[in-house]
């Protein structure tokens, strides 16, 4: 049996999403995404990060249908292989339903996702599967946005629909929902680590994915010309605040998130001589280097040699294989 099978069992079947989302709604932007992530998919021999087409900002006040138009005939048309994703508006937008039908019914079989904004209860995520199944009967993942207090109280709820395939943060609107009460800086590189009501956000919405196997994915660092506070951010995102995906609005963000996500060689090494030896031995028990490990230790070494090669990393052959 496979190594995933034997460890994650039911987990399994949620699948591993690339560590990066990233976004784009401008018809320049949009095709330079798509035609970035066949380029790195090649470099890396896989595809590295998502494309989330984005209808809620992307779209004209007036020109929404128009817009969806586009989005959906870019989906038809991206490369075999691609990994590509719409954000349609909130499910109380007057586009919401039009989006819906127009994306998911004509573009479903070429998507990965549909990405929910502005959820608060689940009973906006009812009524958006409602309208997908409608448009599109086999369905798709649904990825929500988080980003009101409100939404952070129910995030464990949301998290329990098993159509939610992943939670993301929304920073900006979660602090200017607090009528003042967060300062400024709380949208900023540091603020938003620091404030004491969005860490709690960040740490809430990251542990009801993690209780229910969906994937809590960073909001956007919107400093996209400062390539060393992006790094910190996509560091402690992943390290303190337990996030294994994170978005990206620029494309210069993609790499750098790509590496502070992804485990470095000594990691790999590690994780790798360990689950060879434990498959030697049956998923028993074992020594290495003085310390045990057992069936537990084992699936959080091999989540690690699934995120290794999910960012492109290399890894020993004998583990490669198993990928």
């Amino acid at each position: 049996m496979h190594p995933r099978d034997i460890l994650l069992g039911a987990q399994a079947a949620a699948g591993l999403l690339p560590v990066c989302d990233h976004y784009s709604g401008v018809e320049a932007r949009m095709r330079k995404s798509l035609q970035l992530q066949a380029e790195m998919s090649e470099e890396f021999g896989a595809c590295v990060f998502d494309v989330t087409l984005d209808c809620e900002d992307g779209a004209p006040v007036g020109g929404e249908a128009e817009h969806a138009l586009l989005v959906t005939e870019l989906v038809i048309s991206a490369p075999d292989g691609a990994r590509v994703g719409v954000r349609v508006h909130p499910v109380d937008h007057p586009a919401f339903e039009a989006d819906i039908q127009v994306i998911a019914r004509d573009g479903g079989q070429r998507l990965t996702h549909i990405m929910i904004p502005k959820v608060e209860s689940v009973d906006d995520v009812v009524r958006a599967e409602q309208a997908l199944l409608a448009a599109y009967p086999p369905g798709l993942p649904l990825q929500v946005l988080i980003e009101s207090p409100g939404a952070v109280q129910r995030a464990f709820d949301i998290a329990a629909h098993p159509r939610v395939q992943s939670l993301s943060f929304g920073l900006m609107d979660f602090v200017s929902a607090h009528a003042g009460a967060i300062p400024a800086d709380g949208m900023g590189i540091e603020g938003q680590f620091t404030h004491p009501l969005v860490r709690r956000a960040k740490l809430e919405i990251a542990s009801a994915a993690h209780a229910f196997g969906k994937v809590p994915s960073h909001c956007v660092v919107t400093e996209f010309k400062d390539e060393a506070a992006l790094r910190g951010a996509a560091h402690r995102a992943a390290r303190e605040f337990g996030y294994t995906r994170m978005w990206s609005i620029h494309p210069s963000q993609i790499r750098p998130i790509l590496e502070a996500f992804a485990p470095d060689e000594r990691q790999i090494d590690t994780a790798s001589a360990i689950l060879l030896a434990a498959q030697a031995a049956g998923w028993a028990p074992i020594s290495h280097e003085g310390a045990l490990h057992d069936r537990a230790s084992y699936r959080h070494f091999w989540q690690l040699l699934e995120r290794a090669h999910a960012t492109g990393r290399a890894l020993p052959p004998e583990a490669a294989a198993w990928f």
